[in-house]
Parts: C-alpha cells; sequence; structure tokens
C-alpha cells in the first residue's frame, strides 16, 4: 500500500501536462578531458568532496521519486567513471522497485577497464562521448590527446555485451562538418547509432555563439548527399531527445538532438539532480532545488517528494534559448549535469 504522500505527488505532472518518469544523476563535477563546450581549459574549481552526495544520499533519493513514477535513470557527470566504485552504484540502483533502466554517458576514456563490470552491476544502457574521428580534431574538442583510449573504451563496451551503443558527438560550425561523413560511415560499417548534438550554450567560458552551432539539418543534408536518403525510425519514446533515422538501405542508424534549431521542450520528461544534491527542471533552469539539505538534515520522505513536486511545478514551457531575454545558467555543463 503506498504512503500518502505518494499519493498526493504522484504522477509528476508539471503544469503544462508533462509527466516527469526520467531522472539524470550527476555523480561528479569532476573531468578528464577539457571540452571546450562543458569546461574551462585550466584553473577548475570543483566541489570539495564533502558536498557531492553519497551512494546512499543518491539511492534515497531515487526511492523517493521512483515511487512517484520515476523509472529511468541516467548517471552523468562531469565524466562518472572517475567516481570511485561506480559499478556498485549501478548494482545498487537497478534494486530499487520501479526503476526499468539505469543508463551512463561516458566520455569513454576510462571506460576500457570498466565495461565488463558495469554490465555486470545491470547497467543498461551506454552513450559514449565522441566528437571527432581523427586524432587532431579530438584534441581540438577535448584539449587531451587520449582519443585512442575511447576508441579502445568504445570495443571494450561492444566486447563486454551492451546492445545499441550510441555515440554522441557535438556539432559545431567551423570544427566538426568534415565529421559528418565519417560517422555516416562509421555507423553504417561498425554497427553504432551515432547522434548528433547540437553546440549549446553551457560553455564554462562563455564562447557559445548561434552562428556555431551546426543544425541538424544541415548534416542531415550532407549525410544523404553521400550516402542517399535518410527514413525516421520508429520511435516509441516520443520523450526521447533525439529524433532516428536510418539509412534507406537499412545499414546504419543516426539520430539527432536539436536543441537549439528544433526545442523538444514540449516533450520533455527529464529532471536532474547535481552532483551536490540540487534538483534541476532544466538544463537551462536559473533556480535549484537543494535536496541535500533535506537528506542530511533529517528531513522525510515526504518532504523530499514535496521538493521534487515544487521543482517539477516551478518548470517553465521551455528553455527560451530564441528568447531575446535569455538568461544563460551561470553554471556550466559539467556542473549540472549532462
Amino acid at each position: 500500500m503506498n504512503a500518502p504522500w505518494q499519493e498526493r505527488y504522484r504522477p509528476l505532472v508539471d503544469r503544462f501536462g508533462r509527466v516527469h518518469t526520467n531522472l539524470r544523476i550527476a555523480v561528479t563535477d569532476r573531468c578528464n578531458i577539457r571540452c571546450f563546450y562543458c569546461m574551462p581549459a585550466d584553473d577548475v574549481v570543483f566541489r570539495p568532496r564533502e558536498e557531492i552526495l553519497s551512494f546512499e544520499e543518491i539511492v534515497r533519493f531515487v526511492r523517493v521519486v521512483a515511487a512517484l513514477g520515476v523509472n529511468k535513470l541516467r548517471l552523468t557527470g562531469g565524466e562518472p567513471l572517475v567516481r570511485q566504485g561506480l559499478p556498485q552504484l549501478v548494482r545498487m540502483l537497478v534494486e530499487v522497485p520501479g526503476i526499468e533502466e539505469v543508463a551512463l554517458t561516458t566520455n569513454g576514456v576510462l571506460l576500457a577497464g570498466l565495461a565488463h563490470e558495469l554490465k555486470q552491476a545491470g547497467l543498461t544502457r551506454l552513450n559514449i562521448s565522441l566528437d571527432a574521428l581523427d586524432r587532431e580534431t579530438f584534441r581540438r574538442i577535448t584539449r587531451r590527446d587520449v582519443y585512442d583510449r575511447v576508441l579502445e573504451g568504445i570495443r571494450a563496451a561492444r566486447a563486454a555485451g551492451f546492445q545499441r551503443i550510441r555515440i554522441n558527438a557535438v556539432a559545431i560550425r567551423g570544427i566538426t562538418e568534415q565529421q559528418v561523413v565519417p560517422f555516416g560511415r562509421f555507423a553504417r560499417e561498425e554497427g553504432y547509432e551515432v547522434r548528433f548534438i547540437e553546440y549549446m550554450p553551457l560553455d564554462a567560458e562563455n564562447h557559445w555563439e548561434r552562428r556555431r552551432v551546426l543544425p541538424g539539418e544541415e548534416i542531415r543534408r550532407i549525410l544523404e548527399a553521400e550516402f542517399g536518403p535518410l527514413e525516421p525510425a520508429p520511435r516509441p519514446d516520443p520523450s526521447q531527445p533525439a529524433v532516428d533515422y536510418v539509412f534507406a538501405d537499412g545499414r546504419g542508424r543516426i539520430g539527432f538532438i536539436n536543441p537549439v534549431s528544433e526545442p523538444f521542450c514540449h516533450e520533455c520528461n527529464r529532471l536532474r539532480l547535481t552532483a551536490e544534491g540540487q534538483v534541476r527542471n532544466c538544463l537551462f533552469s536559473l533556480q535549484e532545488w537543494d535536496a541535500r539539505a533535506l537528506l542530511r538534515g533529517g528531513g522525510s520522505d515526504e518532504q523530499l517528494a514535496a521538493l521534487v513536486y515544487e521543482c517539477i511545478q516551478g518548470k517553465k514551457p521551455g528553455h527560451g534559448i530564441d528568447d531575446p531575454n535569455f538568461l544563460r545558467p551561470q553554471r556550466a555543463m559539467y556542473q549540472i549535469g549532462g
């Protein structure tokens, strides 16, 4: 029998009718590369370890939101694999009643040594960030020379038994146009699902400009000119951020995440928990709700549920990037959780 507070706050529906079933959990703000669209190059100030939620605190929060209808989790960072013992957290999360999927977004640098253990722990899916298929462009974006280690991690994930491994590539005009066709070939020949993500105003150095966004529609035209038509793929989850396509000959799957040119906010079902325990209802939110204060201050599960519900009710209809009065969040992507 459900507790009264579960009945009061379930399902997590906002003012615009969007039902929230997906939680993204940043387990750290630390990272082992320095992608310019996410982090500063030098002098990065990370949260002190004591401010970061423990595994037990994360699991307690997940138990509460799972009781409210959340059934999918994605672990992010920073780079989540720099958090020691991450497979143990996966094992803890997959045992929470109501959780159907635990996924991970990683840059792949440490994946070769952890892929098998993550699979054994119950990790459901993997998204691996790889913004270029040549070493020099990769180094220009990440400001680190670890290209071969990422490829090794991708191969290790496949060997560990992960299916439909997704490769995330941020699309940036003036840098990644020449990567589009190689990624199309990579998807067709290697069997990985490639997703192009438009460059968003979440970089730490405030260099984002709209003219540097390489739109998904332009990438699609480049791919079709080289490989022939792309046909819409079935979309079993209408709230997913990507619009997926398959090549007409059946070889290769491509996705487009177009938050700038084609916002999908009207179908968003996601909320976020930052590494230090702040709840956010949008990547671009200017407000946060402090779950850590409740977790460490004797707050009840009902109080946590009320806090999450208040956060969801505060969600705006869209991220507002196209609004002339748009204010970007003060925090960069690595501080929020991708």
